[in-house]
């Protein structure tokens, strides 16, 4: 099964968006692992390895730029789309891209596009 042995955590706090990007990615046969919270994230990044994290720039107990920063600093293979509501701050944008993050896509996002993206990264 194509995508069977690739993992993607998903990073964000906001129920809906989570259900959404399971749906996505389960049906592509994506292993999933979800995290709350930016310290739970952190906590779970080493044990689960993942190939792509995607995630929220505002979250709890740690953002979204610190998770990518710890990511890049740490585990530079492992790939990263942020996810961005629109109106957060065009220079959170370019923190972002300047932390190294692979991707960003604004919220509400097209599902077709996110997995292009996601295809193309990994």
């Amino acid at each position: 099964m194509e995508n069977s042995d690739k993992k993607i955590m998903i990073i964000d706090s906001d129920e809906m968006t989570i259900e959404i990007l399971k749906f996505i990615l389960k049906k592509e046969n994506y292993k999933i692992s979800i995290a709350k919270d930016g310290i739970s994230a952190l906590e779970r990044i080493p044990t689960i390895m993942p190939d792509l994290v995607i995630t929220a720039i505002i979250i709890p107990l740690k953002s979204g730029l610190e998770i990518i920063n710890h990511i890049k600093k740490h585990f530079a293979s492992i790939r990263v789309i942020a996810l961005s509501s629109l109106g957060e701050e065009e220079n959170t944008v370019e923190e972002a891209f300047h932390l190294g993050v692979d991707d960003f896509i604004a919220k509400p996002f097209n599902p077709n596009e996110l997995l292009l993206r996601i295809k193309r990264l990994l």
